[in-house]
């Protein structure tokens, strides 16, 4: 069997890490690169920084955070989000360091260059992500630079089906930050159930991620805000979660989570 992840994601406003609390909220944790180290030392099997200004303002990538990211000597594969705008912004983000990308405003905006982009880097380095939630009895797709929600479109469900990316990254938009929360009525009746799933939002709990691991199609558990409120939470829930097809960890860290601002 093919072994799932789990995913430390560390979140990014105007330059420092942050907790995110239903895509609204936002409390200060530090400096990035000590959240990333840590995770790293901790045993994540991923750690994905989304940059959650970058689109909004049109900034594009943070290629000055991405080197100083590489320049930690990390072990863990880092997953890059924020600000793509084009083919040539996602082959140069690969070239400073990361090892894949997810894409969020492309798919709401220029699909060619999605497709582009696995064309030039190739399916796997690509993770589609779509913050959903569970309203008047169907999923709904947020784009979150709007924070407008709509169904989602055939387009986008062949784009997906095509395997032009190769993960969908799911986010309970609405229940982020908030523990036992995560509504897995949105996995459930998501439409391509052969897509390997990645789930973030409301999870808190090694209960509630060994339900959604039990899944053929959940690939990863991604977890935010709550590896922040203890050290070596990564070590504690890999330890309840024994038996699940998880990459075990040993790893020590010798910071605290959270770092001096």
């Amino acid at each position: 069997m093919l072994k799932k992840r789990l995913v430390g994601v560390v979140t990014i406003k105007n330059g420092w890490a942050v907790q995110s609390f239903g895509y609204r909220r936002y409390l200060p944790l530090g400096k990035p690169e000590c959240l990333v180290e840590n995770l790293d030392r901790w045993g994540a099997d991923e750690i994905l920084v989304q940059l959650i200004d970058r689109s909004v303002s049109d900034l594009g990538p943070d290629f000055e955070l991405l080197e100083r990211l590489g320049g930690l000597g990390l072990e863990t594969p880092l997953i890059y989000a924020g600000g793509i705008r084009s083919v040539s912004d996602g082959v140069k983000l690969i070239q400073s360091g990361a090892d894949r990308l997810v894409v969020d405003a492309l798919l709401h905006d220029d699909l060619s260059s999605v497709r582009g982009l696995s064309e030039r880097l190739g399916a796997q380095a690509l993770i589609a992500s779509m913050p959903l939630s569970w309203q008047g009895g169907c999923v709904e797709w947020l784009d979150y630079r709007g924070q407008t929600s709509t169904p989602i479109t055939d387009e986008i469900l062949d784009l997906i089906h095509s395997r032009v990316i190769s993960e969908v990254l799911i986010t309970d938009w609405m229940h982020e930050g908030k523990p036992r929360s995560f509504n897995q009525k949105i996995v459930e009746i998501f439409s391509l159930q052969d897509v390997p799933l990645i789930t973030f939002g409301g999870l808190s709990t090694s209960e509630q991620m060994a339900m959604l691991l039990q899944q053929s199609n959940i690939s990863a558990i991604a977890v935010g805000n709550f590896l922040s409120y203890k050290e070596h939470a990564i070590q504690r829930f890999k330890e309840q979660l024994a038996g699940m097809p998880l990459r075990l960890s040993n790893y020590e860290s010798r910071y605290s989570l959270f770092a001096d601002v």
